[in-house]
């Protein structure tokens, strides 16, 4: 859809929603198509797209037909739009619900719900209802969607489609095709699932996205529905964790401490005498073999596997992986652009003409901000928003007269409007917006309280917020029930609260903490700022005096922690970052170019890359700073083939080593 054709839907929709007695076609294709062309078939297949597109927006389009004539005659009939139509219902919220709401919004980070999620919230801003309330400092729990996968099978429920894709069953191990009816999308026990019904096996299955051996591709093509009543928090309920076994394992010596101290603690592990190599043997508990093979593969030829065999298969398969993605010819290192790329999803005017319906009100309900911050909160270069108000400001009502266009002025660098053409209150929320707030909420239920809140009133604000956004939402919320987030509550409940109360007391903290990357143990002093979570993995943020740096410190890596009595020497703020980041960049980091398939172009996001470009064939290259380079093979090994190193070329080399080397072991 071309900027031309979104500034004639805008004109279109105005024109409908200011008409009382309706508009005939004659009327419309004058004043606002400007067509005196005598081709009748060609205009009207046009209206009818563009009614088509409105629709899709939430519009409802009234045909009012004249006394004693049929429906087949375009001269006597009319069109409108009423003025209430699609509005989203005004939500007034307490202080402690807007806290609430804000902390299940930030939940989704980035992904498709964290789009909708911020533009939800921005549709809610322009009631003037969350303007006072700010993210609270201290806990600040946030998902992890699994890739890009999770994008596309939410578009598919959100489209009604079905989905392909290729999978490997944990049953046979063999890669199958399959196409599937995409019910519902949730986490259990560290992984995501697709619930849905498989059309080759005409039965319900779940589908683990870990598993996943190719893109999701969406078929549009095809219709189906989400049955009536279905929960996808109901189902996932309905699997039995997978049963403990042992993990029979070769370490280098002296190497892998946290592994060590995990297989001591947890199974008491037998560390024989050393093999002839100079290795250890160690037992291991785990369930889930690709969670664990995830983490060995990344330890390359410090550890081998002996069994059992599905295990072994799963760290060889990612270590092959690897080798075969950093083998492959090198592609042009390229970045057309000075910062980051847009996502895989191209921006459309679909995007835009949305954008501005969020944007009238929006400006209307916030007076006199400056253009920056405008662009800001829509996520939106600057140029991009000036774009969007030229559009704006030659819009209006069919007649063309000054008091019929958009009234905006922003040649101070303030946005200000004047008139809104009956579009000062924002549209209902679509169906992933009501999704990403409702699912957000839901997920917030197992959180601890909040500073300046007891858990009485969290809950409270939890429930009745629930409540109000479900009958905002009315029909889009149905892919609410469609979608559940991970529990989020810490593990580790003594360090959480210890960490809690020194935040809300300003104390210094002591702790011993385990690096997995160093592989040692070490004795720090820290601030701490904050805490947060990645799905279940919980974090703080701190500043450490040792390093005289900020830093982020897992809790279950903590392996002893308590107050050292002094008082912090800085504190935190949650407008400092939000969210809080995981890596925090230092002028001697590492400059890295990464290569990235389409299934790990999320890493691009979770490394919070500087520069971005599309590849042509839907993957990406990202530019990342690392402050330190020594563990990056160990990340290349860990992801099996969704990321190689382009440059610096010496450390795709050594990467390229490090995996060689892990597989050489399995090959004796």
């Amino acid at each position: 859809m071309s900027a031309s054709r979104t500034e004639r839907l805008l004109n279109l929709l105005i024109a409908l929603l200011n008409t009382k007695y309706g508009l005939s076609r004659a009327v419309l294709r004058d004043k606002v198509y400007h067509d005196a062309g005598d081709n009748d078939i060609a205009f009207g297949r046009m209206f009818e797209r563009d009614k088509s597109d409105l629709k899709q927006f939430g519009f409802d389009i009234e045909t009012l037909l004249d006394h004693g004539f049929g429906s087949d005659d375009p001269a006597s009939t009319r069109y409108r739009i009423g003025k209430e139509s699609n509005r989203l219902p005004d939500v007034h919220l307490t202080p402690a619900e807007g806290t609430v709401l804000l902390l299940a919004a930030q939940l989704w980070e980035r992904a498709a719900l964290g789009s909708a999620a911020a533009s939800a919230l921005r549709k809610l801003q322009a009631s003037g209802d969350l303007a006072d309330v700010e993210l609270p400092a201290g806990v600040q729990p946030r998902i992890k969607p699994a890739g890009q996968a999770f994008d596309d099978i939410i578009l598919a429920m959100n489209g009604r489609h079905p989905v392909s894709f290729g999978y490997r069953a944990a049953s046979t191990g063999k890669d199958e095709r399959r196409l599937v009816e995409p019910w519902g999308l949730g986490s259990r026990f560290g992984q995501w699932y697709l619930v849905g019904y498989d059309r080759g096996r005409e039965a319900k299955r779940f589908f683990r996205l870990s598993r996943m051996t190719s893109d999701v591709h969406v078929e549009t093509g095809y219709h189906c529905e989400i049955p009536a009543g279905f929960n996808t928090r109901t189902e996932l309920d309905s699997l039995s964790e997978l049963p403990l076994q042992e993990a029979h394992l070769e370490v280098a010596e002296g190497r892998l401490l946290g592994l060590r101290k995990r297989a001591a603690r947890e199974a008491g592990a037998r560390v024989a005498g050393c093999p002839p190599d100079g290795r250890d043997r160690l037992s291991v508990p785990f369930r889930d073999s690709d969670l664990l093979a995830e983490e060995l593969a990344s330890y390359g030829p410090h550890v081998r596997v002996v069994g059992p065999p599905e295990l072994r298969d799963a760290v060889v398969r990612r270590l092959e992986g690897a080798a075969t993605f950093a083998s492959r010819p090198a592609v042009e290192v390229r970045f057309p652009d000075a910062g980051p790329a847009p996502r895989a999803r191209k921006r459309t005017s679909e995007d835009q003409l949305n954008r501005m319906l969020q944007l009238v009100p929006f400006l209307v309900h916030n007076q006199g901000l400056p253009i920056q911050d405008v662009a800001d909160r829509f996520g939106i270069s600057r140029k991009e928003l000036l774009e969007d108000l030229k559009i704006l400001i030659c819009s209006g009502r069919p007649e063309g007269y000054p008091d019929d266009l958009f009234d905006i002025d922003w040649e101070n660098e303030h946005v200000y409007i004047r008139e809104h053409l009956e579009l000062n209150r924002p549209v209902r929320f679509s169906v992933d917006e009501a999704c990403a707030l409702l699912t957000g909420l839901a997920t917030l239920g197992g959180l601890p309280a909040q500073a300046g809140m007891s858990e009485e009133e969290q809950s409270g604000a939890l429930e009745s917020v629930t409540l109000k956004l479900t009958g905002a939402a009315g029909e889009s919320g149905r892919l609410a029930a469609a979608v559940a987030g991970p529990p989020v509550a810490p593990a580790d409940a003594e360090s959480f609260d210890t960490i809690t109360r020194a935040i809300e007391a300003g104390r210094q903290l002591r702790l011993r903490y385990l690096s997995p990357r160093r592989d040692s143990v070490s004795e720090r002093d820290v601030d701490p700022f904050r805490l947060y979570s990645l799905d279940n993995t919980w974090y703080f943020e701190a500043y450490c005096h040792s390093k005289a740096g900020l830093r982020n410190f897992r809790l279950d890596r903590i392996e002893e922690i308590a107050p050292n009595g002094r008082p912090v020497s800085r504190s935190g703020n949650a407008e400092e970052g939000v969210p809080v980041k995981l890596y925090t960049p230092n002028d001697d980091d590492v400059v890295v170019v990464l290569e990235l398939t389409r299934q790990g172009a999320g890493l691009a996001d979770d490394y919070y890359a500087e520069r971005t470009a599309v590849l042509p064939e839907g993957g990406l290259l990202a530019e990342v700073r690392f402050g330190n380079a020594d563990w990056l093979p160990m990340f290349v090994a860990q992801h099996g083939g969704a990321v190689r190193i382009l440059q610096p070329a010496e450390l795709a080399d050594v990467s390229a080593a490090w995996v060689a080397s892990a597989l050489a072991q399995y090959k004796q």
